[in-house]
């Protein structure tokens, strides 16, 4: 497997922690609320509940594993469409910023459309890749979990634009007074490659395809009025308990000495984030009216890899809390949710979730990250700049 040669990237941070986690960030009433809603795009890493809508299976053997204990039972106490056991980085930040959490856009056929959206809406899919399914099926490659793409979400929301805004002004009213979030998405649009054995070659050929898709996707929500959007990165795919599995090598020299995870998927993760910020750089010159924020998704999630103990992650910090077995309690075919697989104690000691997913703890102090730094460019609460904000102190850094 050939390796893609990257200059690594570091940041340096100074972290003060008490006891760790068992409340949301919140916004104090005095604060005010800076964005009068959040309008959510992405994949499994931001669905709150939309692939459960998208298609009732025809019987219980078709259950999605997801849909299935003990997938929510952090804070929710039962499953809820997020792939984690509790909130994912998206309803921290609707925490944060004094909004309630997103509903899926698809919950909508099951409310009889009483859902209005005001407040937030979610078109994140589980499974949902950049680059539309035709793509993919052209070069062999299976989208086991949906043919939802980046336009397909697109789509969506036009749809309900039009039935949402009663003129043309009111919807750049609506957007302009929101907080779009741009996924993750692109991830799958590797991983479905990556893990069904494709070289890395190939996969790093996807790169300026992908980006330019989301390019083009960022581009249209700003014409249509978005004026303040978040972008995030690739995670450091190389420190999944799914692609440590998959990938376990021997050779020595395929693994970071300080955290195990593998090199040269991390060069490769490293790669599409460099191109990412490169194209985000060109649309800023574009829209300078805009503010396009650059969620460092890798930074975010690899200090907790490099300093789990700080972060209060005592578990195997490569290892999955949900799983059926394994040296990183990873297995495929075995899902979380499914039998023999069974989850961990106490998954705030973890920072992987299923193998695939992370924690609610995790995504905690990523959401942290992104909205006070040093994890986005810039900071979320710097362009939001409330009055005060009562975040719970033993998160403070």
């Amino acid at each position: 497997m050939a390796s893609t040669s990257l200059a690594p990237l570091t940041t340096a941070f100074t972290i003060i922690i008490l006891t760790f986690l068992n409340s949301s960030i919140t916004v104090s009433a005095s604060a005010g609320i800076c964005y009068k809603s959040i309008i959510s795009f992405g994949d499994s890493l931001a669905d709150t509940g939309n692939l459960f809508h998208l298609d009732s299976p025809s019987s219980s053997s078709d259950t999605p594993h997801l849909s299935l204990p003990p997938y929510g039972e952090t804070y929710f106490q039962h499953p809820t469409g997020r792939c984690s056991d509790g909130r994912l980085v998206v309803d921290f930040i609707a925490e944060s910023l004094g909004l309630p959490l997103l509903p899926p856009y698809l919950a909508r056929k099951d409310t009889s459309g009483s859902l209005d959206f005001l407040e937030g809406v979610n078109f994140a899919v589980v499974g949902a890749t950049a680059l539309d399914g035709s793509f993919f099926r052209e070069r062999g490659i299976d989208n086991p979990a949906t043919n939802a793409s980046l336009a397909t979400e697109l789509g969506w929301f036009k749809d309900m634009l039009q039935s949402f805004c009663k003129k043309s002004a009111d919807c750049k009213d609506f957007l302009q007074s929101s907080l779009v979030l741009m996924g993750e998405i692109g991830g799958n649009d590797y991983n479905y490659a990556l893990l069904q054995g494709r070289n890395i070659e190939e996969v790093q050929s996807f790169v300026p395809l992908v980006v330019q898709t989301i390019s083009s996707a960022i581009q249209e929500l700003i014409e249509l009025g978005a004026v303040t959007l978040v972008v995030p990165g690739n995670f450091p795919i190389g420190c999944s308990a799914s692609y440590l599995t998959y990938y376990q090598s021997s050779k020595k020299q395929d693994y970071d000495t300080d955290t195990g995870c593998i090199k040269w998927l991390n060069n490769f993760a490293k790669y599409h984030n460099q191109v990412l910020q490169s194209e985000m750089n060109r649309i800023r010159e574009l829209n300078p009216h805009a503010t396009i924020i650059y969620a460092d998704y890798y930074s975010a999630a690899m200090r907790l890899y490099r300093f789990p103990n700080k972060y209060g992650f005592k578990g195997e910090v490569l290892k999955a809390c949900c799983g059926a077995g394994g040296p990183y309690n990873y297995n495929s075919s075995v899902p979380c949710g499914y039998q023999p697989a069974t989850s961990c104690d106490d998954p705030s000691l973890y920072v992987s979730w299923d193998g695939l997913h992370l924690t609610e703890a995790a995504y905690r102090w990523i959401a942290r990250g992104l909205l006070e730094g040093p994890s986005s460019t810039p900071p979320i609460n710097t362009v939001c700049s409330p009055a005060s904000t009562n975040l719970d102190p033993r998160l403070a850094y």
